[in-house]
């Protein structure tokens, strides 16, 4: 055991520090038996820079299937190409609104501490991806979100614009296993938002030339069917909405809904989360919660940690590790 685990075991004993390190000890059996473990991430934790440590986790083979908003699945991209252009603003609580007026001057788009800069990271992947993305229109051919942005780190032409070490891109680690991933409502992203003006524009003649939902839950039943034939599969839950509704619904839709028996249920699940567990939000719902809607049972190995998961997720991740 490294020193983080080593710490993590000695210091982590009540409350949310237990939580997370029982949490953490639940992810490491469930692969030490031979399980695969979906991974969802809501919030900005790609602008976060979760793949400091998640893309590792992939790489070691502990992460088999990716669940992200569209936010996720373009910023860990844009981090790549433009990190030296981001701008940190540690005192964003004492922001103005005339200097937030000022930044969006600047093109700089502000995710709590960090701001986004437009041209070197939203403009240099639009022009890249539109490339792609109406050879696809023209050929007739329709492909998922995620898998416009494999094939364009794949290709290489973004390599030049590499602003961090690419082994830190938990999306590049991603698409060099051709990792099975959904982004559901990747609509409302800014590349989803983009391609919608494509569309209105007339660059692009067909919206179905990049797949939807619909189109994501059906491969995603897909997956899980023979996934789960293969060994357990676990669920942890970076944060809360449509990144862990939409994938942990595919158990009780094959089998209420489809009428499929002997379908397994999530064999492990934890969340992170800072929502309250109350006024009926999904995102504060407990796992018990879970079992009344078929995805859960009531043996299943479940955890809550109610901290910052930018904190909580790489202690968690370095522990799995044995970092």
């Amino acid at each position: 055991m490294g020193p983080i685990t080593q710490f993590i075991d000695h210091h982590y004993r009540h409350f949310n520090a237990a939580a997370l390190k029982d949490a953490a000890k639940g992810y490491k059996l469930h692969m030490d038996n031979g399980g695969q473990m979906l991974v969802t991430l809501a919030g900005a934790m790609s602008t976060a820079e979760l793949g400091l440590s998640l893309a590792e986790m992939i790489r070691q083979g502990k992460v088999h299937a990716i669940s992200c908003t569209g936010a996720n699945l373009e910023e860990d991209v844009f981090n790549l190409v433009a990190h030296n252009h981001y701008e940190r603003i540690p005192n964003y609580r004492d922001l103005t609104p005339a200097d937030e007026q000022k930044l969006l001057e600047r093109h700089l788009n502000r995710v709590t501490d960090t701001c986004i800069p437009e041209e070197e990271a939203i403009r240099r992947i639009e022009n890249v991806v539109l490339e792609y993305w109406q050879d696809a229109d023209s050929k007739g051919e329709s492909y998922f979100p995620h898998e416009f942005m494999y094939k364009i780190l794949l290709s290489g032409k973004l390599e030049q614009y590499y602003q961090i070490d690419p082994k830190n891109s938990w999306l590049l680690a991603a698409a060099e296993k051709n990792l099975p991933m959904v982004v559901p409502g990747w609509e409302d992203s800014t590349l989803g938002n983009i391609f919608t003006g494509h569309i209105i524009k007339g660059d692009i003649k067909k919206s179905t030339t990049v797949k939807g939902g619909i189109e994501y839950m059906k491969t995603w039943a897909e997956w899980y069917m023979a996934a789960s034939k293969r060994a357990p599969v676990g669920f942890f839950q970076i944060g809360g909405g449509i990144a862990g509704d939409f994938p942990i619904c595919v158990v009780p839709m094959l089998e209420q809904d489809l009428g499929h028996e002997d379908i397994p249920l999530w064999s492990y699940f934890a969340q992170i989360s800072d929502s309250t567990t109350s006024y009926g939000s999904y995102s504060g719902a407990i796992p018990n919660e879970k079992i009344t809607w078929g995805k859960l049972s009531p043996t299943t190995p479940s955890y809550i940690v109610e901290s910052d998961a930018t904190i909580v997720a790489p202690l968690i991740f370095a522990y799995v590790m044995g970092k």
